[in-house]
């Protein structure tokens, strides 16, 4: 299961991307400039894809992995292959620059899970 998103998706959907593949978290990639993230898939880089066929350039795809059990400080790990750019200053799997962080922070609380949202997975 991997989705687009351009809009808040609800509960139900975040739920349903965790089970389909590791249970407890989803990977994703943020086009920080045209705010949409593709959510969900076995790799970053399946979300990546998605998104450069769909008109996002790389230089502003970071992936990243959502918790959404955590609470909101510990809900996003900034970690993936598709992180390691020497071009665009990011030498690491995670995204080093806090601009960035800070706008893939604020674009997943607008379209996947906000500060006052705590989703509770079954097991």
């Amino acid at each position: 299961m991997l989705l687009l998103i351009d809009k808040k998706i609800d509960t139900v959907t975040i739920l349903k991307l965790c089970q389909a593949h590791f249970g407890n978290f989803i990977k994703f990639v943020a086009d920080i400039d045209r705010q949409v993230i593709a959510a969900g898939g076995e790799m970053h880089a399946d979300a990546e894809v998605l998104l450069l066929n769909n008109g996002s350039k790389q230089v502003s795809l970071w992936g990243a992995n959502l918790y959404p059990e955590n609470e909101p400080e510990k809900r996003i790990e900034f970690e993936s292959f598709i992180n390691i750019r020497p071009l665009d200053d990011n030498m690491a799997l995670t995204v080093q620059n806090t601009e960035i962080r800070h706008k893939i922070k604020n674009l997943v609380e607008a379209l996947l899970l906000s500060p006052e949202e705590l989703i509770q997975l079954e097991d």
